[in-house]
């Protein structure tokens, strides 16, 4: 099997243990959201490995005031183990696969280095109960490459026109790219459980009458003033507001994940 071939066959290995946090635009909170579907996997004792897979634009760290002696750089340039540049995050409660924040330089990695950190992944995967990736915005090829890597994908939505046309966009490229990709809507910051209904709506609306299939409905997030604030902090809303209308959103949707994988093993 040639490493394209492996790559894309990530589905057969962990249909339940990798899942990739997508959208169609930046500015819906995805990296907020990956952070907090990690810690909130966490507290369900499950053992969770948070992957920056913005090749582009990382910044997991900055949201959560790590300071990584390792990122994902060192293992794309150096050839390192992706397993070398695991660092632990909130006192050892998950574990970070940092990105090159400040840096634009690992967007334009070539066909042969995604690959290589797909492999990586596919070896460090099943030490984890879950592994969660912040993929980059849009539909650029190192996303769709990272994107390939998983099973399942969350694609993150609001209500705006523009994160609906792009989230739709995404699901089209990506299952069109992998047929075997499963995937499932979350709609951020809602102003309400109905209003995120409705916004879900409008996007199984669109993929029901162009590419014939409805993405389930994972969860919703309503939309929350403490978000802001957690993240001016570099400190997860789960630490800092654990009782916040949207901690409690994102920890009934770590719930319905965990559901998933229970499942699947029968």
């Amino acid at each position: 099997m040639t490493p394209l071939q492996r790559a894309t066959a990530m589905a057969d290995f962990a249909p339940d243990r990798i899942v990739a946090v997508a959208s169609g635009k930046g500015g819906v909170g995805k990296t907020w959201f990956s952070v907090s579907l990690c810690q909130a996997l966490a507290l369900r004792r499950r053992k969770a490995l948070l992957f920056d897979a913005d090749m582009g634009l990382a910044n997991v760290d900055v949201q959560i005031g790590l300071m990584p002696e390792q990122d994902v750089a060192r293992a794309v340039v150096n050839g390192v183990p992706l397993a070398k540049v695991v660092e632990p995050a909130l006192g050892g409660l998950f574990d970070v696969i940092a990105g090159q924040s400040g840096s634009g330089s690992l967007g334009r990695l070539t066909a042969a280095q995604l690959n290589a950190l797909v492999i990586g992944l596919d070896a460090l995967a099943p030490r984890y109960d879950h592994v969660v990736l912040d993929l980059g915005a849009g539909v650029e090829e190192s996303v769709m490459r990272m994107a390939g890597a998983a099973a399942r994908c969350i694609v993150l939505i609001t209500d705006e026109p523009t994160s609906l046309t792009d989230g739709y966009a995404f699901i089209k490229v990506a299952r069109t790219r992998f047929p075997q990709l499963g995937f499932d809507v979350v709609v951020n910051m809602a102003d309400s459980p109905r209003e995120g209904e409705r916004t879900y709506a409008t996007m199984r609306r669109a993929c029901e009458s162009f590419l014939k299939f409805a993405p389930p409905l994972l969860g919703i997030v309503r939309a929350d003033r403490r978000v802001k604030e957690a993240i001016r902090r570099q400190t997860p809303l789960l630490t800092c507001h654990p009782d916040a209308d949207a901690a409690h959103d994102v920890k009934a949707i770590a719930a319905a994940l965990a559901s998933q994988r229970a499942a699947a093993h029968g």
